[in-house]
């Protein structure tokens, strides 16, 4: 299981975590489920609309899955494809799995579809919460090229815990998007160092909005799925206004702490990393054990 999850595409990466002939697909490609909007504007549309969704077995556990493919307009969310992901996860609520897990890999909302694309954004959200609220740990893995923006990123921080890879990237506003409003000054979307210490996975971990940091390889992420699924049984974090006002506070600690910081490595400093541009080089397993280190020093 070293198979790369970065280079493999939605099905394959389906298909290695669940194993040969472990995994059912619900509406696949022969279905022909299309986006009504694309070919109005002469658009290429895929059989699938961009999103594989289905359930198999992952070590003897029922599972529900999504994995959206990044090949297809970058893993936009359209009216289709939106409504796959609430389809899977209301079945999830009637059949009740042992978990669902969410394969995100996309820039956000399809500019074709819009308006249609943002109501399926928050259908999605919607529906996930309901999901938790009815006892079924949501999962997210993160570590395919295109990263997980837009609306989807909001959808991502609404699951229970999330994995990433280093290769991996989570963030609202894409940095196109952010040069592109706030100009070069303000973010450099061609810096691409900066762009991964930004909205990479060590730098998610570090800031607590990822639960797991693992190297790029399909066993690791199943193993860490698994591992993230129990523990979402054992400690479920109650869906309640409380909850909601602690993340608020964290974020606005997060925002008196950091907020003057211009650059991810000074943030690394105050959080104690002795070394933050090495950083860059560790691998995940090393990176985790600095961290744990670094902790266990400041406590």
């Amino acid at each position: 299981m070293t198979h790369s999850y970065l280079e493999a595409n939605a099905r394959e990466r389906l298909a290695l975590l669940f194993g040969p002939d472990n995994f059912e697909e619900w509406l696949p490609p022969s279905a022909r489920i299309v986006s009504p909007h694309l070919a109005q504007l002469d658009a290429p549309r895929a059989f699938d609309d961009g999103v594989v969704i289905g359930h198999g077995a992952l070590d003897g556990k029922r599972i529900f899955a999504a994995a959206q493919e990044g090949g297809f307009m970058g893993g936009a969310v359209g009216e289709v494809h939106g409504a796959k992901l609430v389809g899977l996860l209301r079945r999830a609520i009637v059949d009740q799995p042992e978990a669902v897990l969410l394969l995100l890999e996309t820039g956000g909302v399809r500019l074709h579809e819009a308006n249609a694309g943002l109501i399926a954004v928050s259908e999605v959200m919607r529906a996930l919460l309901d999901v938790r609220a009815a006892g079924i740990p949501v999962v997210v893995l993160i570590g395919g090229s295109n990263g997980c923006f837009g609306g989807m990123g909001i959808v991502a921080r609404c699951a229970n815990a999330i994995a990433m890879s280093e290769q991996g990237r989570l963030a609202m506003s894409g940095p196109e998007v952010i040069e592109t409003a706030s100009g070069v000054e303000e973010f450099d979307s061609r810096d691409r160092a900066l762009v991964w210490r930004t909205t990479g996975g060590k730098h998610r971990y570090l800031l607590g909005d990822c639960d797991r940091l693992v190297d790029d390889s399909i066993g690791e992420f199943r193993r860490t799925a698994l591992e993230l699924i129990a523990a979402a049984h054992q400690v479920e974090i109650p869906l309640t206004l409380a909850a909601l006002d602690a993340e608020q506070q964290m974020l606005q600690d997060r925002l008196d702490q950091f907020g003057t910081a211009s650059e991810p490595m000074e943030i690394w400093r105050q959080l104690g990393i002795v070394d933050p541009q090495g950083i860059a080089m560790l691998e995940a397993d090393q990176f985790m054990a600095l961290v744990a280190a670094t902790s266990a020093r400041s406590h």
